[in-house]
């Protein structure tokens, strides 16, 4: 399958919180303005194309508080150890975190071509 998207999606290391679900851990794996791709180890009632509060929490590094996206599941991949749920982003927030997060994600793949582990812990003034 060839992907063919958009916008560029940023590799992360944010946790979120999903409106409903259990407050198991949720992580999310990529990250653009356009949507999103989270691990999930329970699935719960999440159900395809219908329309959810997520909760991004970035990572420390990025010294950028937590913001509230409504997104829409598009998809569910069962893997060996939960699941991951791609999201489209409905609506983003009005304040300058979501834009923030997003410029971070950007800066620090430019800057890099590796891994999101071995990246830098400084985020960008």
């Amino acid at each position: 399958m060839i992907e063919q998207r958009k916008e560029v999606r940023f590799q992360t290391r944010a946790h979120a919180k999903l409106e409903g679900a259990d407050e198991r851990k949720i992580l999310v794996k990529d990250f653009s303005v356009t949507g999103c791709r989270i691990e999930y180890s329970d699935i719960g009632e999440l159900e395809l194309n219908t329309r959810y509060k997520l909760e991004i929490i970035p990572e420390d590094d990025a010294k950028i508080g937590v913001f509230t996206l409504l997104v829409e599941s598009k998809w569910i991949r069962i893997q060996s150890l939960g699941y991951e749920v791609g999201f489209a982003i409905i609506e983003s927030p009005k304040g300058e975190f979501f834009q923030r997060y997003v410029d971070y994600l950007d800066w620090l793949s430019s800057r890099h071509n590796t891994k999101i582990e071995n990246l830098p812990k400084k985020p960008p003034l």
